[in-house]
This record gives C-alpha cells, structure tokens and sequence, in this order.
C-alpha cells in the first residue's frame, strides 16, 4: 500500500499524483515505468511513467489521462488515500551522456510530464537542453514552469494561438535543425502522430531521435504481447525493449493502427463505469 502525499490537476484532462515509494525513488532512473493498481484484488495493472522522484523525501509522482476504467478510479482518488500496489522501476532507462551539441525534447500534451526527469538527467551531465512543448490550447499546458526552472530554453506552441506561437511542434523543430547549431540529439514524447512528424522533420537532416513509446503498453511486462511494435524490421516489445526506441527506425503507421485495438471496448468499459458511479450517487442521495 502506497500513501498518496498529493493529487492535483494539472490541466483539464491530466491528473498529478505524488505518492509513498522510497525503494523506487532510490532506484528509478530516467525513462522508467511503474505498474500502478487502483485496488490491489480487483483492478487491472496500468502501466504509467515516472514523472518525478525525490529519493531523499522518498516519494515518486506521476501524471496520467482518465481515459479507461482504472485511470477513471485513480482520477477519484485523493492524498490520504491509499493505492493497492506500485511496482518498479522497470522498463530499459533512458540514455544519459553528455552530447556534442545541444539537446532538443519535444513534449506533446501530457507526454511533457515523463519528459521531465530525462530533462534533470541530462542537465545533470552537463548538456543544454531545449523544450519545445506543443498543445492544441494554453489550459492542456502542462510542466511549464517546471521546464523553465531547469532548460535552457523553452518553446511554447500551441494549435490557437493562445500561448507562444502558433502551431505544431515541428515548425521550431525545423528551424532548430537547419540552425548553425543544430541538435545532437531530439527525444520525443507524446501522441503518436506528433512523434512520428517530428522523426519525418528530424530524418531529413540525419539528427538522431528518440522516442518513448509508453502509450501502447499494456500489462507493463510484455507478457500479453499488446506492446509489441516493429522497430528497423524486428519484433520488439516496448515493456522490456523500451520504452525508448530510435524514433527513425519505428513503423510509425502499424503502431498506431494496433493502438486502436482495444479502444471500442475501452470506451464502453469507460462509459459504463461513469454511469454506475452516476446511479451510486442518484441512490445514495435517497
């Protein structure tokens, strides 16, 4: 049982969580997963990235998206309570060295929280890092001030308008790669679609991508197989291979057509679950 030390939301579709985990805090490393339970007997496993740590103060946090059943629940959950089980680090850690260049991360929607502890790690080795974070308004930004405390420079681009400039992430992109100093490096996380245009943008001037393919996974172990993906022609699994990957190398198309899969069933799971809840508090009020 893990104690949740805060809970707060960051946007209208991400929640924070801060929560009891001292032997994780120790141990994690850029880049890893944890398996989160909502309740211990009853709920499903769900795979979620660390989005910060103090290994001192002992505690681990993430940020997530209630987008089925188990996250819907862990939305509903505040600090004082309790999480059935959290089990971690795993996953293969990002690499940290130092570059010869600078280093550019891109971070789509909520994929700017996990992009957050790769940022420290690469500061922390010397590097300078650029942000640029994109999302469709100023109220789905998140981390913002975080990001400015420890990057170099940050970037805001937004779909309206209504924060830093207009548009997509790959337009600074491109103009950082045709720059005097380009990137050494570009990481990238976020929605599929956007990590795929930014490896298309980055491909063109032979920059170096990575990318965190955290949101096709699963069961977090690779056991169930939902999380394989093909990377320069082979079969990997992103539980165990990843979540990292040369962002080049991924089929990009494949990937996203097995991420719809499951999504009927989980949006009817999702729907039925508001609406128990809803009929809970229709009878509990009579």
């Amino acid at each position: 049982m893990n104690k949740i030390l805060e809970k707060k939301q960051l946007s209208p579709t991400v929640f924070y969580m801060k929560f009891e985990a001292p032997d994780i805090a120790r141990n994690r490393k850029a880049g890893q997963f944890l398996i989160v339970q909502v309740d211990q007997d009853l709920d499903e496993r769900i795979p979620l990235t660390i989005a910060d740590a103090n290994a001192e103060e002992g505690w681990v946090a993430i940020a997530f998206q209630p987008v089925g059943v188990s996250t819907y629940k862990l939305s509903k959950l505040n600090a004082g309570d309790y999480l059935g089980g959290v089990l971690g680090p795993l996953g293969t850690p990002s690499e940290i060295k130092k570059f010869d260049g600078p280093v550019v991360c891109v971070g789509g929607g909520f994929g700017t929280a996990p992009l957050y502890p790769i940022v420290q790690a690469l500061k922390e080795v010397g590097n300078k890092v650029i942000l640029i974070e994109g999302a469709r308004t100023k109220e789905l930004l998140i981390f913002v001030e975080e990001m400015k405390a420890v990057c170099d420079e940050v970037i805001i681009m937004t779909d309206d308008g209504s924060a830093g400039r207009k548009g997509v992430t790959t337009l600074p992109l491109e103009e950082l790669c045709q720059s005097d100093v380009p990137p050494a490096q570009v990481i990238a996380i976020g929605p599929p679609i956007m990590m795929k245009f930014c490896c298309s943008t980055t491909a063109k001037y032979n920059v170096p991508t990575v990318v965190s393919l955290n949101t096709i996974m699963i069961d977090g172990t690779g056991m169930c197989g939902g999380c394989r993906v093909s990377v320069g022609g082979e079969t990997k699994f992103v539980c165990v291979d990843g979540p990292d990957f040369d962002g080049h190398a991924v089929d990009w198309d494949n990937m996203m057509m097995r991420m719809k899969s499951f999504k009927p069933q989980e949006t009817e799971a999702f729907h039925r679950c508001k609406m128990q809840e809803e009929a809970d508090s229709l009878a509990a009020a009579h």
